[in-house]
């Protein structure tokens, strides 16, 4: 297992280093966090140590029991973190001081290193703060950010942090881990569709597409290219994901069906309508003179049953059962009837899960049998469990 030293520094950014630690941890890397003094002011130790199930590191004089903890430290790394990287941290770095455990640690380490400035528009500005990066750069110390955006002291410009996800996918980058899924194409639908009553209703349903904009991106974490094929949403698009952008059951059809053949993987994550109108009003429908409205509904192309009739050799078929009552029954039917690898099942009318939340608790169902319980987790840590999952399959 690899081991990411996350070194926290006294910026107000230091929140933001919470959701680094934790997304490495979802990807399976053992973090080990370096506080400095001022970091504790902001955020308390016990966050991470809940997080990452490792003591936090912060005095250089602790009594730990252990080796030199500066050296112990520095030796294991395979990657040194410093997130959110002050101005005060960069001089230290570029100048070679070394006055408390971080900085110690920094100094003595042969692994590489990644730093994510942050700071106030006017320090980053400064000539001695682009002075000591461009050392640290000389040195072949990693850069990402700052951004662009709203700072904490209420100004406008550079120097915000980069956003926890596009640290971690640099720090893959600089281990050279394109990740478990590197070499694998796979498509993820996501969303709800819309099917047209006339040019102003329609009819939907209340998916956020947050399940499945969680799988694109956790799977091009993990290395794989990735089509996203969404119904509408208010999400943006993935990066580095090719995200298509549908409306109503049949136009995604249409695009699953041209992608899906030259994937590894397809999960289908969307909530794509049963039924849609059999006719759609070209104008609006008026209410006025109608004592009611009747609709006549289709029932829309099935397509996960159409996939699991036509893929590929050794493509891995995933579907997703949202249901409301008679979870495991109606789950059970699904994975019997639609001939897929694997059914993730979730009751969505429980609370605090399943549509419109950041939070999911699921029940995976495979071909062979098995069955795998989850406790309610975050979608992203479920997109995890997911795709390790799915590796597992690919593997056999």
């Amino acid at each position: 297992m690899n081991i990411i030293i996350l070194g926290v520094t006294g910026g107000i950014a230091a929140y933001k280093a919470v959701d680094v630690a934790r997304q490495f941890i979802l990807l399976g890397f053992e973090v080990k966090v370096i506080m400095t003094e001022h970091a504790t002011r902001l955020v308390g130790p016990a966050t991470f140590r809940a997080i990452t199930g490792n003591p936090v590191a912060i005095d250089n004089f602790a009594d730990t029991g252990a080796p030199i903890q500066h050296i112990s430290l520095a030796r294991e790394a395979d990657l040194v973190v410093v997130a959110p990287a002050t101005a005060n941290v960069l001089a230290k770095m570029a100048h070679g001081l070394a006055d408390d455990l971080l900085s110690t640690t920094l100094l003595a380490t042969r692994s590489p290193l990644l730093v994510a400035p942050a700071m106030n528009l006017e320090m980053w500005r400064h000539p001695a703060t682009r002075s000591n990066l461009e050392k640290l750069r000389e040195r072949g110390v990693f850069v990402v950010g700052p951004e662009s955006g709203s700072l904490a002291c209420g100004e406008e410009g550079e120097g915000r942090m980069s956003e926890p996800a596009r640290v971690v996918d640099t720090a893959l980058e600089i281990l050279g881990m394109g990740g478990s899924l590197a070499g694998r194409r796979v498509l993820v639908t996501a969303g709800g569709t819309r099917e047209p009553i006339d040019p102003v209703r329609y009819i939907g349903n209340r998916s956020s597409g947050r399940m499945g904009y969680a799988l694109a991106a956790t799977a091009k974490r993990m290395g794989a290219d990735v089509d996203l094929v969404s119904g509408p949403t208010s999400l943006e698009d993935p990066g580095g994901v090719e995200t298509i952008r549908v409306e109503t059951a049949a136009e995604m059809w249409e695009e699953v069906k041209a992608i899906a053949p030259a994937c590894d993987v397809v999960v289908m994550a969307a909530a794509v309508a049963d039924f849609t109108p059999a006719r759609a009003n070209a104008e609006k429908i008026k209410k006025e003179g109608r004592s009611g409205l009747t609709l006549e509904l289709e029932p829309t192309r099935d397509i996960l049953e159409h996939l699991a009739g036509s893929r590929t050799p050794g493509q891995v078929l995933v579907g997703f059962a949202a249901e409301t009552g008679e979870l495991m029954q109606r789950a059970s039917r699904k994975l019997r009837e639609k001939g897929v690898d694997m059914i993730v099942a979730n009751d969505v009318s429980a609370r605090g899960s399943g549509f419109d939340s950041d939070y999911n608790k699921a029940t995976l169902l495979f071909a062979d049998g098995r069955v795998l319980d989850l406790d309610r987790m975050p979608k992203e840590e479920l997109a995890v469990r997911v795709w390790q999952a799915v590796l597992a399959m690919l593997e056999h």
